[in-house]
């Protein structure tokens, strides 16, 4: 099948001999899943491929060639099907639906960890408290409260952060921005949990509940307050809702 238009570019030749500074990429077995043999090798870190294609893409790992190509943004990517994905955030085509709630999606990877909410599978666990995930990238965060990592700071102050979306919510309190809207009364916040706080003086919902006596807090701090009576640290039931 042909390339469309703006992928179509002149591919690189990679020198047949190199050396492999990457100790991230593991030698293969030399057949695949179905039995089916391995024939092609990477010269540079010795795994193996079916496909003479699968060899050409997986070597751009390794030279940094992005011969694909988006029209839209000039977005470059190494292998045609990232592109394909990409594209649709510009269509807005989602061609991937969850059979049990209907949400779509513009790439399958998206649609099988948005599966995981349904079925409660999480397949990452912490290996020093065995707390598991849905997501990789959640366990990674997570792991720097074991770590005290905190790899994102800011540009402004200096303070640092363990997630990156922490501080982009830090950030909004140097540019003012406040881009969560109450639909109710039209108040503005930075940060969507101050939405979903704010939301319960309309609705009457307190997500803060004290495990000892039962009784409901709109805000967390109200809920420690009222554990001292009880000589106890605060617990929460439910500490968190969506939008």
């Amino acid at each position: 099948r042909a390339e469309p238009e703006d992928t179509r570019q002149k591919h690189q030749t990679v020198p047949q001999q190199q050396v492999c500074t990457r100790d991230h990429c593991p030698q293969e077995d030399k057949s695949g899943p179905d039995g089916a043999e391995k024939k092609h090798q990477c010269l540079v870190c010795k795994k193996r491929f079916g496909t003479t294609r699968d060899l050409q893409t997986h070597i751009r790992v390794h030279t940094g060639e992005k011969p694909y190509s988006c029209s839209s943004c000039g977005k470059t990517f190494s292998d045609q099907s990232n592109l394909i994905r990409h594209r649709r955030t510009h269509t807005g085509m989602k061609p991937y639906s969850c059979s049990t709630c209907g949400k779509t999606f513009s790439c399958q990877s998206n649609l099988i960890r948005h599966s995981r909410i349904h079925t409660g599978v999480k397949p990452y666990s912490c290996s020093t408290c065995n707390k598991a995930f849905i997501q990789r990238v959640a366990l990674i965060t997570h792991m720097r409260t074991h770590t005290g990592e905190k790899p994102y700071s800011c540009s402004s102050c200096g303070k640092t952060f363990s997630d990156r979306s922490n501080l982009n919510t830090h950030m909004r309190a140097h540019t003012g921005e406040k881009p969560y809207s109450c639909s109710t009364c039209g108040k503005t916040f930075s940060d969507q949990s101050s939405l979903i706080r704010h939301r319960g003086t309309h609705t009457g919902v307190k997500p803060y509940s004290c495990l000892t006596c039962n009784k409901s807090f709109l805000y967390k701090y109200q809920l420690k307050k009222h554990m001292r009576t009880h000589g106890g640290q605060c617990t929460e039931l439910d500490g968190k809702q969506s939008v």
